[in-house]
């Protein structure tokens, strides 16, 4: 069966969504939540991403993604990775959490695009009778509408709500505008209906003829080129070699020290440590620029000054 092509580019925005394997829960309990909120935190951290809009159900997750840099696929996979191996570890199991390939829908900023696919995710509980229609669409905690509700530093600082509250049409991030955003989901949630959003279930874009004309426009330059997973690498090596050639100009260092100096060497470690924690490369490509032996012997090291801390 044929896979739609991933198709990456700076500002790009999408809905993301996958489910765990063989449509089991991937979230047991609110800990889970925690550690998965936790994990894309830190996937923000290294991508620069900006998240519109989430939700964690039981055995599937929403997200509204935009990446400034052209870096899903690299960050999507650091996410669902740690993620996984954090979830086994703590529940003493092993193997596959997630169910196959994620899902990714291209979003278009403008025309509405963004706010309906950021309306639909947050109304995903009230969708699935997971709120009593009594109650209050925050009664659920886990998305992200209760942090829009929110004031500035009560959020995440990964969460970017300023697109959506300046369509209030009041002041942006205002008590006043928090209110008249809520007032508006409440209401859509009501108005709602329930073959709406089939396009956003099972489409590869959303948006208007001429975005979608664009994107297949780009995607038909790429498809089958030889460079195409190079230059989504290329991303992700060109902020870790940024990195490293300011810690070593900080150092006053030249390419021939890394050599020159012993593999487990403390500012190496420190440099390793940085480029870990800021981009999605690979120990094993760590290890290979840094001069610093295997990828087990820099994991290795990690651990050991993160214990020491």
């Amino acid at each position: 069966m044929p896979r739609n092509l991933r198709l990456e580019y700076g500002g790009a925005i999408y809905h993301v969504m996958n489910r765990g394997d063989r449509r089991e829960n991937i979230f047991l309990d609110d800990q889970d939540r925690r550690l998965f909120l936790a994990a894309l935190g830190e996937a923000c951290g290294k991508t620069q991403w900006q998240v519109h809009a989430y939700c964690l159900m039981s055995n599937h997750f929403h997200l509204v993604v935009e990446s400034p840099q052209a870096n899903l696929v690299a960050g999507m996979k650091w996410l669902l990775g740690v993620y996984t191996k954090r979830f086994n570890i703590r529940h003493k199991v092993c193997g596959h959490l997630f169910a196959g390939r994620y899902k990714a829908l291209i979003v278009e900023g403008e025309g509405g695009y963004l706010r309906t696919v950021c309306d639909y995710v947050p109304l995903n509980p009230a969708r699935a009778k997971l709120i009593q229609a009594s109650a209050a669409l925050e009664s659920f905690v886990w998305s992200s509408y209760g942090d829009y509700l929110k004031r500035p530093k009560e959020r995440p600082p990964w969460l970017r709500v300023d697109r959506l509250l300046g369509e209030t049409g009041l002041p942006k991030d205002s008590a006043a505008g928090r209110r008249e955003f809520g007032r508006q989901m409440e209401l859509r949630r009501r108005q709602e209906e329930p073959s709406e959003h089939a396009e956003l279930r099972r489409g590869w874009c959303w948006g208007s003829e001429a975005f979608g004309r664009d994107l297949l426009a780009a995607a038909a330059e790429r498809v089958g080129a030889s460079h195409y997973g190079s230059e989504r690498a290329e991303s992700g090596r060109e902020r870790a070699e940024r990195i490293v050639a300011g810690e070593l100009q900080r150092r006053g260092w030249d390419e021939a020290a890394l050599t020159r100096r012993r593999k487990g060497d403390k500012e190496k470690v420190k440099m390793a440590r940085r480029v870990r924690e800021q981009t999605t490369m690979s120990l094993a490509w760590i290890a290979e620029r840094l001069k610093m032996g295997s990828w087990t012997y820099v994991s290795n090291l990690l651990l050991e000054t993160k214990k020491c801390k």
